[in-house]
């Protein structure tokens, strides 16, 4: 097929350098696409690099300390990633036979879904089969003028058939690296660059004009907007952070500033009490970020609290909770939360605010009592 050799000559020519293309080893493979999975390319590159001096088998991985491997991925966010890749590991370590090569085998491992599957399977085992990212769809539905919502099951099929169409079956997985190439280089959201394309010859929506309504997409529940206080308690050049219960659906096992749903100070100071123990008095606004995940955006105004354990420092925290002060260097290396790494950026400089009054503090993102 003429576009696939075009397609490949393109990416040839083309692809960029990344560390996870200098190498057909599964593993490297396996861990770069689970963190591709949520994440861009360059932010993805220095984690990789770390992890995989860490991790460099997946019997490293399988055999660390959770709380590690968490840190190790603070900051990328979705952490469930980092939990699911270590189940996985697991799994291969102890099923003795190493790594799948197979797609359909690799799909029953944690984490691994239909598109990593077939681009680790295609990549380090060359096994012909196509893969359907985001980039990929963009891609295949504007040159189609795919008309259906691209997530829907019908449509889907279709595009992979048209991506196993321009699969070459020698070199598999440099194919499938070439479509994600070209929706991540050229064949952009906004202001595709279809001068350069390899597949613009046949593209039936550039050739009407319309690849701006491409790909079609379901209508979606707009974000659900949520107000958070977090707190900056202090104490000989240490902060207080808390780390969530394993058992948590979300974020189990990070640490994070004390932080809780509320608009207002006075609000929010007895609900930190009601969550983390002692009492709390939020006297100065340091900082307004937002933070997102998914279906939710959340606005969140940081403050220097004052807190005060309630029966002593035996009691410093409530029954339950996990907490500690830490100095900001040591801060740095724990499993943070999104939230908590951007906040901590945010007050930059270490937890020394002696001079925060003389600065002009930053408006709140979400209505607050003064």
């Amino acid at each position: 097929m003429t576009s696939t050799r075009s397609l490949l000559a393109w990416y040839d020519a083309h692809r960029r350098e990344l560390p996870w293309r200098a190498t057909r080893e599964p593993w490297p493979v396996w861990v770069s696409e689970v963190m591709l999975q949520q994440t861009r390319v360059e932010t993805a590159v220095p984690y990789f690099e770390r992890f995989l001096t860490r991790f460099p088998t997946p019997e490293a991985l399988a055999t660390a300390p959770t709380e590690e491997v968490l840190a190790a991925w603070s900051g990328l966010g979705y952490y469930r990633r980092a939990r699911l890749l270590q189940e996985a590991a697991r799994e291969v370590v102890a099923g003795g036979s190493g790594i799948p090569t197979a797609a359909s085998e690799l799909a029953r491992l944690p984490g691994i879904g239909p598109y990593t599957a077939a681009a680790i399977a295609s990549i380090a085992f060359d096994e012909p089969v196509p893969v359907l990212d985001g980039n990929v769809e963009r891609v295949l539905a504007r040159f189609l003028a795919e008309p259906e919502p691209v997530a829907l099951a019908a449509t889907r099929r279709r595009l992979l058939a048209l991506a196993a169409e321009l699969l070459d079956r020698t070199r598999p997985g440099d194919s499938n690296q070439a479509l994600m190439e070209l929706g991540a280089t050229l064949c952009q959201p906004r202001a595709p660059r279809c001068g350069g394309c390899p597949l613009a010859p046949g593209c039936r929506s550039r050739a009407a004009g319309t690849m701006s309504n491409f790909p079609v997409r379901l209508a979606r529940a707009p974000a659900r907007r949520i107000c958070q206080v977090a707190a900056l308690a202090e104490r000989q050049g240490a902060i207080l952070l808390f780390r969530r219960d394993e058992s948590e659906p979300q974020l189990a096992g990070l640490w994070e500033l004390p932080l809780v749903e509320a608009r207002r100070r006075d609000v929010a100071s007895r609900r930190l009490g009601a969550r983390f123990g002692g009492s709390w008095r939020l006297v100065e606004r340091l900082a307004a970020v937002r933070h997102a995940i998914t279906d939710r955006s959340f606005a969140i105004t940081a403050y220097r609290a004052e807190y005060s354990p309630r029966g002593g420092e035996a009691a410093d925290v409530a029954e339950g909770v996990e907490a500690g002060w830490f100095a900001p260097e040591s801060a740095e290396k724990l499993a943070l939360s999104g939230a908590a790494r951007k906040l901590l950026a945010r007050l930059a400089g270490g937890v020394d605010r002696r001079s925060a009054a003389r600065r002009t503090a930053p408006a709140p993102v979400c209505s607050s009592a003064p």
